[in-house]
């Protein structure tokens, strides 16, 4: 057993813990998933200029997102099913932000509840919407969001259909096993009796917390999902983030933007900022790294906006490299999951504080003493 260092290692107890239909769902990316891998090789191409002889003997990762004070300028993303990770997951989670002093967002379709995650923490956590046909519901969940305490809501732009995950297919996460996969499905199952006995048993109930009015007679995720599958909308346009604004009081943020023309967009709709995210490599398969699409749209947007990055952060590093290219700030979603599975709200804890001093130790080897004299001059 390895004594995790970094979310490559969390990665590997996360898949050694989980069934594999679990560890696939949250790891994998759609179809031949090249812009999943793409999202992190793209980083490795992006090398420091280090700086030497300079006084770093103090040096601080803190920072600010939206007006909120931060330890360190990144967020725990929305994250669905984060509750099938490990027991009450997205609460374990959202404590793990709570004492590292960053921002946890909360997602639609997270097993725990709004009021759950609000009352564990008391914080003023995020919380994540889908557009969905149901405007009704959508309303309710915003005035719950808000009467919860819930300060920033992200709104996830780029789903008007569920991208084609072929792991979560063979796996039989959409259903349509086979007799014989069904046996192997249970066989796996049966092979991680913690996860069994921690989760599935210990951690009920095991249905989509935020969704339970929606689908009353709901026991397990898998109820939920046809409801959720039919309530993605195609039809909307950016017309219809008025009808957010006039039913969300507080700070609005637009995730899921790829292409500069959409961050003007997102800016004249009146979003206090924007999420450079490509889905994590799980909508368009074949579209360019995050990474790669940040600069045009810095360019585009850079002080009209707070422009917060998505997509294959892995360290602190990755964080600094978004950093010098533009972004005022970062979101990562796999690492904190993997750290979950992993070892709980203590993994996420420690996976934190590694992050914040990679960010600290990068700093200082490029001779500075904050993220705000960040620059792309700071990359070769």
């Amino acid at each position: 057993m390895i004594t995790p260092a970094n979310t490559s290692d969390n990665r590997k107890l996360a898949r050694s813990r989980l069934p594999r239909m679990m560890f696939d769902y949250f790891d994998g990316g759609a179809f031949s998933e090249q812009t999943l891998s793409e999202n992190t090789e793209d980083f490795r191409k992006l090398h420091f200029r280090q700086r030497v002889m300079r006084d770093v003997s103090t040096v601080s990762a803190a920072g600010r997102i939206l007006g909120q004070d931060v330890s360190l300028p990144l967020a725990l993303a929305p994250v669905g099913l984060a509750g099938m990770l490990a027991r009450r997951g997205e609460v374990q989670a959202a404590r793990a932000a709570q004492k590292s002093g960053v921002p946890f967002c909360l997602s639609t379709v997270s097993i725990c509840s709004i009021e759950e995650v609000s009352g564990a923490t008391g914080s003023a956590n995020w919380f994540q919407l889908y557009v969905l046909k149901d405007r009704g519901y959508s309303e309710a969940l915003l005035n719950r969001a808000h009467k919860a305490g819930y300060s920033t809501l992200v709104f996830t732009v780029d789903l008007p259909k569920l991208g084609m995950r072929y792991r979560d297919v063979r796996n039989g996460m959409n259903g349509g096993l086979s007799p014989w996969g069904k046996i192997r499905k249970l066989s796996d199952l049966l092979a991680h009796p913690f996860w069994l006995w921690d989760v599935a048993i210990k951690g009920k109930p095991l249905t989509f917390g935020n969704l339970s009015d929606a689908v009353p007679s709901g026991r397990n995720p898998e109820d939920f999902k046809a409801w959720v599958d039919q309530q993605f909308d195609a039809s909307v346009t950016w017309k219809d983030l008025d009808w957010v604004r006039q039913h969300w009081p507080g700070k609005l943020v637009i995730k899921g933007i790829m292409h500069p023309d959409d961050a003007r967009s997102a800016i004249d709709v009146g979003a206090d900022g924007i999420v450079v995210s490509n889905h994590g490599g799980r909508q368009l398969d074949g579209a360019p790294s995050t990474i790669s699409a940040l600069p045009a749209i810095v360019d585009a947007v850079s002080g009209k906006t707070e422009i917060l990055f998505d997509g294959g952060v892995q360290s602190g590093q990755d964080v600094v490299r978004a950093l010098c290219l533009g972004a005022d700030a970062c979101l990562a979603g796999r690492a904190w999951a993997y750290a979950l599975a992993a070892g709980g709200e203590a993994a996420v804890v420690r996976m934190l504080e590694n992050f914040r001093y990679e960010v600290e130790l990068t700093l200082a080897l490029l001779g500075k003493n904050s993220i705000e004299q960040l620059s792309p001059d700071d990359l070769v």
